[in-house]
């Protein structure tokens, strides 16, 4: 995956006034570069944290939020009340920010100088009360931002800045991509339908539909040279079953494997697409449904919804970019059976084919087996089990007048009992607090049937995604109770139909 964060930037914003005088200023200056290289040095900041002159009148700052919504590389910024920076001077420049906005309540030092302390040093250390004036004309404006207090020099600072720089870089991403549906949405499923007009309005997603012959075109096109490649990587970097390795009676159905993973990405790359879809109801030409080629294209960083969900692929790209460069990975997933054995109850997650390798650590088998629906070829595919460590299962739901995002904490178990049968990709949990309660839960939000399951980031960096963009956020998590979810539900809904604009 090409690193999302090589060329993004966080601007640091610096508030103060003229009423302190060049001396001052001058410290100001000095210190709020150092509270910015403080961030910028923080190996949990992936971007990095770019120093913007002290602003100190409106024009300034109403300048400063036009430039940044106007800079493709800055992803958000963030404001720091250095001393007392009367909040009426940012109100245009609030108005017209398009960029998320992270306030920083912090201080230049962390201790204070008890035994030389006066009012000089009173004078230019006003922060905590000059971003309470800030934290007040945000909140009355009614600006999204995140709030995160402490020292610059503090890991728990560092993590939550670094949480929202991630959110921050996937609402980038995702605004503006372009997403391909190959064929439509599968026939009758409610989860994969939605507004895709919405969609582009809310989330800056183009979402449109290429015929599946448009793809076989690209797929047949493929030299055999390139095929040839992709072969010597999939030896090198899986367990190939003999049937599949050159020679082998089935090494022909790997060779259209690779085809269709080679084909598939030129297609995406000439449109510059990062997300796409697929759906086993409507594969043209397509002698297998791609399994591994959807497997090996979301490794790479693309975000993917079978049976046409294009709502599952936005959120897997969102959480491809969120995650990238830390320890575990990201993919669709489906909550596919119950181990409901009292006491012992477990998740088997899993799909068709689609699961993609970045969720494990060790070897994957490279297989081929048949499907059993879709009326093709047996597809070849990735089969290994999960690592076993905490998880996020994520859905994003149409709820009309709004996108909805469900997020359930889980802990990722492992295989309880070897599984030498089963040919898919799998993952295995307790969700929080316990299945019974999780999903009724998730059954009453409307959580989609269409996951993203991710081992890399936590509920941190989707509370800032989902601040950031605009969506309804619930959580279930080992607090959960269903009353109590009943009742956010009903103030969730309160709030965002009344927050609809009046047509």
């Amino acid at each position: 995956m090409i690193d999302p964060f090589a060329q993004r930037e966080i601007w640091f914003l610096t508030g103060s006034q003229d009423l302190y005088g060049p001396e001052t200023l001058d410290q100001v200056a000095a210190q709020s570069q150092q509270v910015a290289g403080l961030l910028d040095e923080a190996g949990q900041v992936p971007v990095r944290i770019v120093w913007k002159p002290v602003l100190k009148d409106t024009a300034q700052i109403r300048s400063l939020a036009l430039e940044a919504n106007a800079d493709p590389d800055c992803v958000g910024v963030i404001a720091w009340m250095h001393t007392f920076s009367p909040a009426k001077m940012w109100i245009t420049g609030l108005d017209a920010l398009r960029t998320p906005l992270l306030h920083l309540h912090t201080q230049a030092d962390a201790a204070l100088p008890w035994s030389t302390i006066d009012m000089d040093f009173m004078n230019l250390n006003q922060a905590a009360h000059g971003d309470r004036e800030f934290g007040y004309l945000t909140a009355r404006l009614g600006t999204p931002r995140k709030v995160v207090v402490g020292h610059a020099s503090e890991d728990l600072v560092r993590e939550q800045v670094g949480a929202w720089a991630r959110a921050a870089t996937a609402w980038s991403e995702i605004y503006g991509m372009r997403l391909v549906r190959f064929g439509d949405n599968m026939r009758g499923v409610a989860v994969t339908e939605g507004d895709k007009t919405e969609a582009e309005l809310r989330l800056g997603v183009s979402v449109n539909t290429w015929g599946v012959h448009d793809l076989a075109a690209a797929v047949d096109a493929v030299p055999e040279a390139s095929i040839d490649e992709l072969i010597e990587d999939y030896l090198a970097s899986y367990d190939v079953v003999d049937d599949l390795r050159p020679g082998g009676d089935r090494h022909e159905s790997l060779r259209y494997g690779a085809r269709q993973e080679a084909g598939m990405r030129t297609f995406l790359e000439q449109i510059g697409a990062k997300a796409f879809t697929t759906n086993f109801e409507d594969l043209g030409p397509l002698r297998q449904l791609p399994g591994l080629a959807v497997q090996r294209l979301m490794a790479a960083g693309y975000g993917f919804g079978a049976e046409g969900d294009w709502k599952t692929a936005i959120l897997v790209r969102a959480a491809k970019v969120m995650g990238h460069g830390l320890p575990g990975g990201a993919s669709l997933m489906e909550d596919y059976t119950y181990d409901l054995t009292p006491g012992n109850e477990v998740i088997l997650g899993a799909h068709m084919l689609e699961i993609c390798p970045t969720l494990t650590t060790s070897r994957p088998s490279l297989q081929i087996h048949p499907l059993g629906i879709g009326d093709r070829e047996d597809p070849v595919r990735l089969v290994f089990d999960t690592d076993p460590g905490e998880g996020l299962v994520v859905a994003l739901s149409d709820m009309r007048e709004r996108f909805r995002l469900v997020a359930n904490e889980v802990d990722i178990v492992g295989e309880r009992e070897p599984m030498p049968n089963l040919p898919v990709a799998h993952a295995v949990w307790v969700p929080k607090p316990d299945l019974r309660t999780s999903a009724r839960a998730w059954l009453t939000t409307g959580g989609a049937h269409h996951t993203v399951l991710t081992t890399a980031v936590g509920r941190e960096v989707f509370e800032d995604f989902a601040e950031i963009a605009g969506l309804e956020l619930v959580v279930i998590d080992d607090q959960t109770q269903v009353a109590s979810l009943r009742q956010e539900l009903r103030w969730n809904a309160a709030y965002y139909r009344l927050a609809q604009p009046m047509n």
